[in-house]
């Protein structure tokens, strides 16, 4: 598995495993990753920034957001939670929309398991995304997915005082 401090990732075919350790407890990391409040401030690596427009976060709900860049580019994303078993870990389907989150076809979609543990230290998040074809995760490598969510799990770690 490939670090740095704080960050670990694997690929492995389809699949990509994302570890972060935070210096907080499991609720309030379930809180950071579920509330699209708490999500806006630090999903998109800066100077992007996330904007949710809708969010239902329960079993089948949807949670509908841009990127957008400070020259006002805009690329929106949905995910669709199937199974959630609080402050322990859910799962959804993620993929690139329009604006009212229609699947924008030909870009790459993966399933996000994200599992929260409690340890002596904090919470340790992982991030599981498992993709159709390894050709789907090469697309999102080659977009800059991993340096992006590092930069933004980043900037959760900066936002945790300000949730305690």
């Amino acid at each position: 598995m490939e670090s740095t401090e704080k960050f670990r990732h694997e690929i492995d075919g389809k699949e990509v495993r994302i570890e972060r350790q935070f210096d907080t407890d499991v609720a309030t990391a379930w809180r950071a990753f579920t509330d699209a409040k708490i999500l806006d401030q630090w999903w998109a690596p800066k100077p992007w920034k996330c904007v949710t427009k809708s969010q239902d976060f329960k079993e089948n709900g949807r949670w509908i957001y841009a990127m957008q860049g400070h020259e006002g580019e805009e690329h929106w994303s949905f995910m669709d939670y199937k199974t959630i078993v609080p402050q322990e870990f859910y799962i959804g389907e993620d993929g690139f929309s329009d604006k009212d989150g229609n699947v924008q076809e030909g870009l790459p979609r993966s399933t996000w398991k994200v599992d929260f543990r409690s340890q002596d230290n904090g919470t340790l998040v992982t991030s599981t995304c498992t993709f159709e074809k390894e050709e789907d995760l090469q697309q999102l490598l080659d977009m800059g997915f991993l340096q992006g969510y590092e930069m933004g799990l980043q900037n959760l770690e900066d936002l945790l005082p300000q949730l305690r």
